[in-house]
């Protein structure tokens, strides 16, 4: 098939197009490298296989004409990190809402299946646990920037489910849970990248708060096997999905994990949000996505453990230095 990946220089779309391509796909790349970078798709340069074009979703036509060409679309593109969108609140709405509806517009023309990326930020301030696709969701107030994310996200859900119910538009979901693996940056804030780039250099790991506040860390690999899968199986089309792991970690638990795992001195450091954020963040205690419905599906959910991505990452980086 030939698939477009906007978004497909970023952490994520350019290991899908890896492994796409791997496949025996034709892929094309649109990203305007703001946040994705072209050394992450080195190993593809010069493969008859893969075309990569540099461009921003906003630009209609342009997205147009490749939508057009393409058999389906994983639409990727997006502001993301939470350092990003609190220090740009209206360029990330715009972005997520304009883009992705640009993207889906021209998918009309002739039905094109697409994979939608979304976020498990949707769940907003729900205590409900663990997530389930179908939960009520419950965002915080508007004066609170960080929410903006959330209800642009959900505003996409909502665009794409309604063009799947009226005239058919072949739609898949997937809400990511702290993805992360080799080639992740630390750059907008994304923790564990910058967990261990600190340690490695000896300098002190911030934890926002208290540090008791838990997320899911899944493995870029187990993700993209999860989007594979859901693109092979037709049942998928027209529903939502949480893809990730259910396996819980604290912040503080995770940088002691990294100091363990890279032998350093590194201490840890409580950091108060209102040092790190502009006014308007809240943090989420908790996040637990329900993985039964990926698995009952596809038969697949991402497991490998928090170990592994640890050790992928600093591998990573003392390759990169060496």
């Amino acid at each position: 098939m030939k698939i477009l990946i906007t978004g497909g220089a970023g952490f994520i779309g350019s290991h899908l197009a890896e492994r796409l391509v791997a496949e025996g796909h034709t892929v094309t790349a649109l990203d305007d490298l703001s946040t994705g970078r072209l050394s992450n798709l080195a190993s593809l340069q010069g493969s008859n296989s893969f075309t990569f074009i540099e461009g921003n979703i906003l630009d209609r036509a342009l997205v147009a004409e490749h939508v057009a060409q393409a058999d389906a679309v994983f639409h990727l593109a997006a502001a993301v990190g939470v350092k990003l969108i609190m220090d740009e609140p209206s360029r990330s709405i715009l972005t997520n809402v304009t883009g992705t509806e640009n993207v889906l517009h021209a998918c009309l023309a002739k039905k094109t299946p697409i994979y939608l990326a979304s976020t498990s930020e949707v769940y907003g301030k729900a205590t409900k646990f663990p997530f389930s696709e179908d939960d009520d969701l419950t965002i915080g107030a508007t004066k609170n920037l960080r929410w903006s994310y959330a209800c642009a996200k959900t505003l996409d859900e909502f665009l794409a489910l309604s063009y799947a119910r009226e005239v058919d538009l072949p739609v898949v979901v997937l809400r990511f849970f702290n993805t992360t693996g080799p080639r992740q940056t630390g750059r907008y804030g994304m923790v564990l990248p910058n967990f261990v780039q600190n340690a490695l250099d000896g300098k002190p790991l911030q934890v926002h708060g208290t540090g008791e506040q838990s997320r899911c860390f899944g493995h870029v690999f187990d993700v993209i096997e999860a989007l594979i899968r859901l693109m092979n199986t037709p049942e998928a089309i027209g529903q939502v999905f949480n893809v990730g792991t259910d396996q819980e970690v604290t912040i503080r638990s995770l940088a002691e994990q990294v100091i363990a795992a890279t032998g350093s001195m590194s201490k840890i450091q409580l950091v108060p949000y209102e040092s790190v954020y502009p006014v308007g963040f809240e943090d989420m205690n908790r996040r637990l996505p329900d993985m039964a419905k990926l698995k009952r599906v596809t038969g697949f959910r991402p497991m490998r453990p928090l170990s592994e991505i640890i050790a992928d990452i600093i591998a990573e980086k003392r390759a990169a230095v060496a």
